[in-house]
């Protein structure tokens, strides 16, 4: 593997650790990155990235449930998406996300809260 490929698989690796995945933005981003010799650029991301999601006060659990909130505030669906995950990723509840979303329905209205409710109703799936 290639000093280049080599560093953009870890930067893989953190989405991996920190979200259980690699969102289809983050994956489009090091394509490019590794095409255009701008790898600096991601791991200068990555970097701050795992200071303020990992090294933080509030811990991995809560830090990925702000991000929830604040996503869905600004009403950025696929981005709330990709944090609910990781917050179930990093041991948060169905009961804590909805607690996000009814949060968010004081700070940014229905809007925010509904969408809220969508995306957790899309990561638990049907009732049984």
């Amino acid at each position: 593997m290639s000093d280049t490929a080599s560093r953009a698989e870890a930067i893989r690796d953190r989405y991996r650790s920190t979200l259980g995945t690699i969102p289809r933005g983050a994956e489009d981003r090091l394509r490019l990155a590794e095409q255009h010799d701008r790898l600096d650029t991601e791991e200068a991301i990555m970097a701050l990235r795992h200071i303020v999601l990992t090294d933080n006060a509030l811990g991995p659990r809560v830090q990925q449930l702000v991000h929830f909130g604040q996503l869905l505030a600004l009403g950025r669906s696929e981005p709330a998406r990709i944090h609910a995950r990781g917050a179930l990723h990093a041991g948060a509840t169905t009961g804590d996300l909805i607690g996000v979303a009814e949060t968010a329905v004081l700070t940014a209205g229905v809007p925010a809260y509904a969408l809220g409710i969508e995306i957790i109703a899309e990561l638990i799936g049907p009732p049984d």
